[in-house]
């Protein structure tokens, strides 16, 4: 499995940090002057290596990417055509009746309790004559 572009330049931090920790203690240990232990030579070799690593891979990202080829898609055949439909009969016209005719207004309806009422006392008189 191919190592990620990132993680190779973290690789190479901690690299650098083992590395320059290695030098420091073999100059402060065995003195500058003294040939590279064989872990700091490891550490130069594996640093080398993801420095390639990284140029290879930045190289690779600067060339042209591959394409997706594109679906091409076949046309279906057109639908027959539907047979036209026949055309309706008008309805006969109803009689427009609107709702106001067959509502009385409130002041037909105050003008008829008023009469029921002149009724009801009329009719609940007893006459003298009976």
């Amino acid at each position: 499995m191919p190592i990620r572009t990132a993680s190779l330049s973290h690789q190479l931090q901690k690299n650098g940090a083992r590395l320059h920790l290695a030098r420091a203690i073999r100059a402060h240990s065995k003195g500058a002057q003294q040939p590279p232990s064989e872990q700091e030579q490891a550490l130069l070799d594996e640093r080398r290596a993801l420095k390639e690593a990284r140029a290879a891979r930045q190289a690779q990202a600067l060339q042209p990417k591959a394409k997706a080829v594109k679906i091409v898609k076949e046309a279906k055949p057109p639908k027959a055509p539907k047979a036209p439909k026949a055309a309706k009969e008008p309805k006969p016209a109803k009689a427009a009746k609107s709702a106001k005719d067959n509502k009385p207004s409130r002041a037909d309806k105050t003008a008829q309790k008023a009469e029921n009422l002149e009724a009801a006392k009329k009719a609940t008189k007893k006459s003298a004559k009976t």
